[in-house]
């Protein structure tokens, strides 16, 4: 018996490490083929949230390829609908932000610094100077090789980058098209590797997370254009002229709770200040005013109603994990951060079920019994706290 409960042991370790070397070969090829997995993994994102619109579709009797197609062309028509309302826009709010760029040096170095200096006492004018930033500009590139060097390095990697991003772009339509298509195949064919006589108990986890992860997301992009369109029209209605671009900034990145509405802040603190030339008391308490009523709509009206808890992470579960992700494998980690955040919470909380329905949670002691087997007895609480046998 001893020998058997041995070997059973060295099985389980053996076991253990062989799942340990699996995670560790996943984690290097994730930091190695980061940039090549990007495309594939947004096409997943996307043909996971599209694949329940498709079943629907199945489900009046149309065939898959018909639902795809369907959903696939609706995808790419509310992607061409925001590129003509948006690359518009977003055109002259750059082309007003390259026009007010020489005004912007100005104000700096006439007005802002000196300001900084006569309040702080330090010296930043000599920083501030062109010809100083030139100087030292041109001492970097002489220590690190030469300009030539350098700038040819920086053409060459920038250029494989822009091919890079061409063909993720490229790729992205087509991927998320196949994955949408065989869907169904993917998740049957996955089904398929796990022991059976683990399949409920994965099963049930693996909906416990896609009804969370799901909702999350849906709900959370909805947000995310909301609040984008809210804080456009609002800057722009109240003077900002670089409102468009800044409420779009600050709808995008508010993914990541009360990011979107902090960065949003500094950004037109920085702009009405450009454009005023100094302190516009009037602008400035209008453009807090629109944050604040954002945030109050996202927190009070949009998130309880289009996301409510359904990711079930705390904000800042969520900020860590985005943060970690990206630290951990750029921008493919903050595409991932999320989707693993909440299939963790779904396993942490089906742990802890599993942990207060234990023995060890309950109390059970073993004990001897007198034929000299093993019995077990349940210590539990009476009515005024105090343990019985």
């Amino acid at each position: 018996m001893a020998t058997r409960r041995g070997i059973d042991e060295i099985a389980r370790f053996f076991r253990r490490l062989q799942w340990g070397l699996v995670l560790a070969v996943v984690f290097w090829l994730l930091m190695e083929l980061g940039a090549i997995l990007v495309p594939f993994v947004l096409a997943l994102l996307l043909a996971w949230l599209g694949d329940p619109l498709v079943d629907r579709i199945e489900r009046n009797g149309r065939s898959r390829v018909t639902g795809v197609v369907l959903v696939f062309t609706l995808m790419l028509l509310l992607v061409a609908l925001a590129l003509l309302i948006l690359v518009p826009m977003l055109d002259r709010q750059l082309a007003a932000l390259g026009d007010a760029l020489p005004t912007i040096g100005e104000w700096i170095t006439g007005s802002a610094v000196p300001w900084i200096e006569a309040r702080t006492g330090i010296e930043l004018t000599a920083w501030a100077d062109p010809q100083r930033l030139f100087d030292l500009v041109r001492e970097y590139w002489e220590q690190v090789g030469g300009f030539a060097s350098t700038l040819l390095g920086y053409v060459q990697r920038s250029g494989f980058m822009v091919v890079t991003w061409t063909v993720n772009l490229a790729l992205l339509p087509i991927l998320t098209f196949y994955f949408l298509r065989d869907w169904d195949k993917l998740v049957a064919r996955v089904a398929n590797m796990v022991p059976r006589n683990h399949i409920g108990t994965v099963s049930r986890l693996a909906r416990e997370s896609d009804e969370r992860l799901g909702g999350f997301l849906r709900g959370q992009f909805l947000v995310m254009i909301a609040q984008g369109v809210f804080y456009a029209i609002g800057l722009q209605l109240i003077g900002l002229r670089l409102g468009i671009l800044v409420g779009l900034i600050a709808g995008l990145i508010s993914f990541v709770p009360y990011l979107g509405a902090t960065v949003g802040a500094i950004l037109m603190l920085l702009a009405a200040l450009v454009q005023a030339q100094g302190v516009d008391w009037q602008l400035l308490i209008l453009g807090t005013a629109v944050f604040t009523a954002g945030q109050l709509l996202e927190s009070y009206v949009l998130t309880p109603r289009l996301v409510g808890d359904r990711i079930g992470l705390h904000p800042v579960a969520v900020i860590f994990a985005v943060m970690a992700g990206g630290q951990l494998f750029g921008f493919l980690g903050m595409l991932l951060a999320l989707p693993i955040a909440a299939v963790g919470n779904v396993l942490i909380s089906y742990a802890y079920e599993r942990y207060t329905a234990s023995s060890l949670y309950h109390g059970v002691v073993p004990e001897s019994g007198g034929d000299g087997s093993s019995v077990s007895i349940v210590l539990a609480d009476d009515d005024r706290g105090t343990p019985r046998a």
